[in-house]
């Protein structure tokens, strides 16, 4: 119940964190002698309306954030909440004003009680999110959130990527300051805030911080709460103004995607099992249209990594020096399942173009339970590039730890489970994990892409010698009694 109010009232801590950011902002702006612009002017200032435990409530505290006009708690009449929040523009050069506004279009009020709105209010004000000792706090609301969120999601298709294959796709791409970092099936942002942390590491001067805030993240995310809480989780990480689309990333005519709105890194774990609407499917080419959410995100995927290669020294983040800059390919790390691989018919057909136009460079094949509870389904990681047509397919097999049959939500996967798997990607050598196979043999057989572990030991159970000779005895005894009966069979006259 706790974890449900919560969900509903997701847009309450946005704005109390926002406030709480913005003190902290005003706070060095004055130590620093310089002009501070709110991104929420008063009296619609959290610290205006919801920070004294005895401000407005009930019918009141309802009117004010639902509807258009009200009385505001100044006592003045004018515009409520919502609509003020909607109505943001970036006009006084805060783009913060912009994404509020887009945030809360898509937001509504579900409390119903004005009086359990302030009680929640009232147990948030004692959340600090500027001070490091509430962090906890906060993550175990946050995460609650997302747990619900995560088991609602589940039957529709969508599961949340857990943290440690996140990490993982992240490390061996190794996007780098200057390139572009997309997700186009955002959620709440996991990739998006694992890249944005990557990428300041790599931040050395005032000019590489603009770059990062203004023009390497972007994603895409079409439901309102995984938007909210991706905008929210991007914020507390420090991007000042996250660029998510609220929309569905496959709403564009694929042939209308061009050079200008590609980008270099695609790192997502789109929807799967899901289905898409007639007008969707339209964007695609004839020959590869499909109700399948995620061949169609796939589709889209290829289409959206940059043709040419990036101006961005390959050497930047290395720490390398006197050596010639190494053209970088645009990339792409997606999670899909075991069905992708050895479907055929519009599925084929995409792994076909997968295989001839873009390097499909690696599939690491992900062990049971990563994904538990939410799923059984097997799933894998498709790692390729831009740098031209597949030559052969590296596998890699992620092995469980020594002793478990299966990841479970209790004990799920670790990133240190894929230290043999990072040491393994830049010097690649076949092994009992690791094995490769020519992309001819591949196109030839279908795309078929489900290729199993050439060097796999098979799991033998061997009986007690008794046991395995009573069976056997059993077995020839069957054999005997089939083949009496066939010999009868031929031996009886036809009449």
């Amino acid at each position: 119940m706790a974890t449900s109010i919560a969900c509903r009232c997701s847009w309450i801590m946005f704005l109390k964190f926002l406030d709480d950011l913005e003190i902290q902002r005003e706070g060095e702006a004055n130590l620093a002698t310089k002009k501070f612009k709110p991104a929420i002017e008063p009296p619609y200032r959290w610290r205006d309306w919801a920070a004294k435990s005895d401000g407005i409530t009930g019918d009141e505290l309802l009117a004010f954030i639902n509807q258009e006009e009200c009385t505001l708690p100044n006592g003045k009449k004018g515009t409520g909440l919502f609509r003020y929040l909607r109505t943001l523009t970036s006009s006084n050069g805060d783009n913060r004003r912009d994404v509020i506004a887009t945030v809360f279009r898509g937001v509504q009020n579900r409390m119903v009680s004005g009086y359990l709105l302030r009680d929640v209010i009232n147990k948030l004000n004692g959340i600090h999110f500027t001070a490091s000792d509430e962090l906890h706090t906060l993550g175990a609301l946050y995460e609650s959130m997302l747990r619900e969120m995560r088991d609602a999601a589940g039957d529709s298709g969508e599961f949340y990527t857990p943290r440690a294959v996140v990490r993982l796709m992240v490390a061996v791409t190794d996007p780098r300051l200057g390139e572009t970092v997309l997700d186009p099936a955002s959620g709440t942002g996991g990739f998006l805030v694992e890249a944005y942390n990557h990428l300041s590491k790599q931040v050395k001067t005032v000019a590489d911080r603009k770059v990062l805030q203004e023009r390497s993240i972007f994603g895409c995310e079409a439901k309102t709460l995984p938007y909210l809480l991706c905008q929210m989780n991007l914020l507390l990480h420090g991007l000042d103004a996250p660029q998510i689309d609220p929309l569905n990333a496959l709403r564009f005519k694929l042939t209308d995607i061009g050079e200008r709105d590609r980008v270099d890194v695609i790192l997502t774990n789109p929807p799967f099992g899901g289905e898409e609407e007639r007008g969707i499917q339209g964007n695609f080419s004839e020959d590869k249209q499909t109700a399948e959410t995620a061949l169609l995100f796939l589709q889209l995927i290829m289409r959206k990594l940059r043709k040419c290669g990036s101006a961005v020294s390959a050497l930047n983040s290395r720490g390398n020096s006197g050596e010639t800059p190494l053209p970088l390919y645009a990339r792409a790390a997606v999670v899909v399942p075991n069905g992708t691989l050895f479907g055929d018919g519009v599925c084929a057909r995409i792994k076909e173009e997968l295989l001839k136009e873009f390097n499909l460079n690696t599939i690491v094949r992900l062990p049971n339970g990563v994904f538990a509870p939410y799923t059984s389904i097997p799933t894998n990681i498709l790692f390729f590039d831009r740098s031209g047509p597949t030559r052969e397919v590296w596998y890699y097999e992620q092995p469980l730890p020594e002793g478990r049959k299966n990841y479970t939500k209790t004990a799920p996967i670790q990133f240190e489970d894929f230290a043999d798997c990072i040491k393994w990607w830049d010097k690649r050598e076949e092994n009992d994990r690791a094995w490769r196979v020519p992309a001819a043999e591949l196109l030839a057989n279908g795309c078929n892409l489900d290729r199993k572990n050439p060097r796999a030991k098979e799991d033998i159970t061997h009986l007690p010698p008794a046991q395995l000779a009573a069976d056997i005895l059993k077995k020839e005894q069957r054999i005997a009694e089939i083949v009496g009966r066939i010999q009868e069979q031929f031996a009886t006259p036809r009449k």
